[in-house]
């Protein structure tokens, strides 16, 4: 794929010093991504492409451009590209996610819409698709490809099949089939995996993968399947197996997942990092504003050993090659002209950012306008939950003893996502199961809130909560409410909060709501300005942490809970899921 000038002829004049150009941006020490090399240079723009770079910088030859640009002796590199994003996890819409991160330096996303397509389905791939069009920055999207994540494990808002994939492929900025999750499906050759994978390779969308802790021949069949990149690689080993297969590996660096310091370890010594991307995955508005977007991403791998031309290619040439793009990811002739000024290459503060040649932010703000564009699906009610009440917030046991066998879903740890089923036995006290002598045992709530009536109710250890609840609707991927708790009033008033402001995060404390952040475009994103998400989202995460959750960022913690393709067991709408069998287990063993 290539992104098209409008007139070709006109850049060959150009390039040829025929016309004059649009802009000349000078003195600057230039990143050469192809060879590694740095040095003076003028680099040249038309109509939003580089038509020149010039190593010397005579006087004479600036008369050619119409706009010249004193680079003030920084760093120009391309505009950083991310390979693997969910918008939706910023807790942004489209329009106020670029406000957000054009002067962070990130130019161009490959966003994955597959949260809200969870909530609204085929319909909300093309508002993300439409929301982010025309931006001073490039949102493509990858279509959704496992919408629910496990088919009869969970129901979700919708179902994507081959059809809808065919559909929207034909949108101008879909360039991809986003993170096959369902990895048990491809590399077992399973009808509807293989029926979406033919549709998007027939529409020439590129593959995007998701395989968490594979290895051998489970990695050689996944990439014989389709897909051909990965962003769930956590250790070290596993990073070595796949760029070896030749998967692209995105080391990701999210708000809640870390894994550049294990990946990089493992290609130290590598010759070759043509395979190694980077992506950020879920990154919320606060750490956006704060601590960064890709230019955080790009500092911590220099922080990490890599050195810092190397951590800018694979930001951004690296990425444009994995997303299959011929001219995005270099400042060089016929790209396009996303381009940067830095101050140095190891902690990246971003002075000035160019997307296609005009300058769009500048010292950390945009200059470039973007309107808001309300849409019809920005106030669409998504909350259909069955109608609960105090009582069922009391986890009745099938027993009339004083303990019963029940499989609790424990956390490995509490910075990891995955999770194991454990048989223990738990007390029973007047019919109903009680954990009040046990600090790190709470109750689990998943309520599917698209009118199915289902909910499951269980327990979960080492979750992190010592008193109160905690609920979200940000709960990958189907997006159920989830509820974790210690008492039945606090779960219950966290239950009442989110069904009464259509969604969003809540918790609660004696039965009292001590934080709510509302989220009303699918019970997913804020219509509010970054700024005011990031407040609001400080303010949660406070509360959060005031009931004993230890994170430093516990927002996500709960969004996993419900994730059933994490190994080894999560809980759905439908119970607790043994993630690798892909079947459901009993609560109660007998």
């Amino acid at each position: 794929m290539k992104i098209q000038p409008s007139d070709k002829r006109e850049l060959l004049k150009a390039a040829m010093g025929k016309i004059p150009c649009d802009l000349a941006v000078t003195n600057v020490r230039y990143v050469n991504v192809f060879t590694g090399e740095v040095y003076p240079a003028t680099v040249y723009v038309h109509q939003g492409f580089v038509i020149h770079v010039e190593e010397k910088e005579p006087a004479k030859e600036l008369n050619l451009a119409k706009q010249v640009v004193d680079g003030e002796n920084n760093f120009l590199i391309p505009g950083f590209i991310d390979a693997h994003i969910h918008i939706e996890s910023s807790m942004l819409t489209p329009r106020n996610f670029a406000r957000a991160v054009i002067p962070r330096g990130t130019t161009t996303v490959v966003t994955d819409p597959h949260e809200i397509t969870n909530v609204f389905g085929e319909d909300a791939v093309r508002y993300m698709h439409d929301a982010g069009y025309g931006l001073p920055m490039r949102q493509f999207i990858d279509i959704p490809s496992c919408v629910p994540a496990v088919p009869g494990l969970e129901q979700a808002g919708a179902v994507m099949d081959a059809d809808a994939v065919d559909r929207l492929a034909k949108l101008p900025n879909i360039i991809g089939l986003a993170e096959v999750m369902d990895f048990i499906g491809v590399i077992e050759g399973e009808d509807r995996m293989m029926d979406i994978i033919e549709v998007a390779e027939k529409n020439g969308l590129y593959i995007q993968g998701h395989m968490p802790g594979a290895n051998g021949r489970m990695i050689s069949a996944y990439l014989i399947g389709g897909p051909s990149t990965c962003h769930e690689t956590r250790e070290t080993e596993e990073a070595i197996a796949k760029l070896r297969a030749g998967i692209h590996v995105d080391a990701r660096e999210s708000s809640i997942t870390k894994n550049m310091a294990a990946i990089l370890e493992g290609v130290r010594d590598h010759t070759f990092h043509d395979h190694l991307s980077f992506c950020t995955d879920d990154r919320e508005a606060d750490d956006i504003l704060y601590i960064g977007h890709m230019d955080e991403v790009v500092r911590q791998a220099v922080k990490n050993g890599m050195n810092g031309i190397a951590a800018v290619k694979c930001a951004t040439l690296n990425t444009a090659k994995e997303i299959h793009f011929e001219n995005l990811g270099a400042v060089a002739p016929g790209y396009a002209a996303d381009m940067l000024l830095v101050d140095n290459l190891a902690d990246f503060n971003v002075k000035s950012v160019f997307y296609m040649g005009q300058l769009v932010a500048k010292d950390g703000k945009l200059v470039a306008d973007i309107q808001d564009k309300p849409a019809e699906m920005e106030s669409r009610f998504s909350m259909n939950v069955p109608k609960l009440s105090l009582d069922d917030f009391r986890l009745k046991a099938p027993t009339t003893g004083e303990t019963i066998k029940a499989n609790v879903l424990t956390y490995y740890s509490g910075d990891l996502s995955t999770t194991k089923a454990v048989t223990e036995e738990v007390s029973v006290k007047g019919g109903y199961v009680d954990i009040s002598n046990d600090p790190n045992l709470c109750y689990a709530m998943i309520i599917n809130r698209y009118g199915t009536g289902n909910y499951t109710f269980g327990l979960v250890r080492d979750f992190g909560l010592k008193k109160g609840a905690n609920g979200s609707t940000v709960s990958h991927d189907c997006h159920n409410l989830s509820i974790v708790f210690k008492d039945p009033e606090s779960g219950f008033a966290v239950y009442n909060a989110l069904v009464e402001c259509g969604g969003g995060m809540a918790c609660a404390d004696n039965g009292e709501i001590t934080g709510l952040l509302k989220l009303q475009v699918g019970g997913l994103m804020s219509i509010d300005r970054p700024e005011q998400v990031a407040e609001q989202s400080d303010k949660m995460k406070k509360a959060l942490n005031n009931l004993g959750l230890p994170q430093k960022n516990p927002l996500l913690r709960i969004a996993t809970m419900a994730l059933p393709v994490i190994p080894e067991a999560k809980f759905s709408d439908l119970g607790l899921v043994d993630v690798m069998a892909k079947k459901l287990i009993p609560i109660f063993p007998q």
